[in-house]
C-alpha cells in the first residue's frame, strides 16, 4: 500500500516529505524506544511514536522508514521538521490516539502480510 492511500483513508496531516508520498508501507511498528525501533523495526514500516525530538528522525533514516505518524495531535519543533526534510523522511500527524491509528491502519491492510 502506498503512503498516500492511507493519508488520504485516514486524512492524516503531512508535516514534511510531500514529494515522497508514493512510497510503499510494508508493515506497521509502535514504539516510543529508539531502541526498540532500531532493533526490530523494518524497512517500510509505518512508524507510530509519540516521541517528537530530532532523535526520530535520524532512527526513521537509518532504519529506512517509509513514514513517521505522530498520534495524539503532537508535532516536531522546527529544527526536527528541518532535519526531516534534509533526510527525506515522510512525517506525519493526526489528532487521533496511536491505539486508533494502529488499528484503522491494521483494518486497512497494513501489516496483516507481516504476522
Amino acid at each position: 500500500m502506498k503512503l498516500e492511500e492511507i493519508i488520504s483513508s485516514l486524512r492524516l496531516n503531512v508535516l514534511t516529505g510531500a514529494n515522497f508520498l508514493d512510497r510503499s508501507v510494508s508493515g506497521g511498528y509502535i514504539s516510543d524506544m529508539l531502541s526498540d525501533v532500531l532493533a526490530n523495526a523494518n524497512e517500510g514500516n509505518i512508524w507510530i511514536t509519540l516521541q517528537t525530538h530530532l532523535n526520530i528522525v535520524s532512527v526513521a533514516s537509518i532504519k529506512k522508514i517509509s513514514a513517521i505518524l505522530i498520534p495524539s495531535g503532537r508535532k516536531l519543533d522546527d529544527d526536527s521538521l528541518k532535519k526531516a526534510e534534509e533526510e527525506k523522511i515522510v512525517v506525519l500527524n493526526s489528532e487521533e490516539k496511536g491505539f486508533q491509528l494502529a488499528g484503522k491502519l491494521y483494518k486497512l491492510g497494513v501489516g496483516k502480510n507481516n504476522e
